[in-house]
């Protein structure tokens, strides 16, 4: 678990990180450089979860060496299946990271939404519905590997 004090925001007690694939952590269906450690790393305080419909077909091979569950998700109501995700992980528990309009539910359900503009763009609604944006998914996975930046942009 992740238990980190945000004075005048919240106090997050991580357990659960949820993930889009493409755009998010991967490129053109590959995994960005540097995502593998970086995840890794994670699993050991948090469950991790890549939850995608898997447009180039190369997520389940892509993350095979990764501590993650994978859940494919059919073509239709993406985002609302993957808001009932994290709903079922328990929201409060739950941090998302995402990038495309798909994500912009459970980005909003999670308790801490980060967004990522990667070379794929960001959907606008997936901005909106986040409590944070980073440039990149290895500055989004270093918040957590780093608590001291969460409490930097969050705190009021």
């Amino acid at each position: 678990m992740i238990d980190v004090v945000i004075p005048g925001y919240k106090r997050l007690q991580l357990k659960h990180l949820v993930m889009d694939y493409n755009g998010t952590i991967a490129c053109d269906g590959s995994l960005v450089a540097g995502v593998e450690e970086l995840v890794n790393r994670l699993s050991r305080d948090l469950e991790v979860h890549v939850v995608t419909a898997d447009t180039f077909g190369k997520a389940t091979r892509a993350l095979a060496d990764l501590t993650t569950r994978v859940l494919i998700l059919p073509i239709d109501n993406q985002d609302q299946r993957k808001r009932e995700y994290v709903e079922n992980l328990g929201s409060v528990f739950t941090v998302c990271i995402g990038n495309g309009k798909n994500d912009r539910l459970m980005l909003k359900t999670a308790e801490l939404g980060i967004a990522v503009i990667g070379r794929e763009g960001l959907a606008v609604e997936a901005l909106l519905s986040a409590d944070i944006v980073c440039d990149n998914i290895l500055s989004a996975l270093a918040l957590l590997t780093n608590t001291g930046r969460l409490i930097a942009t969050l705190r009021s």
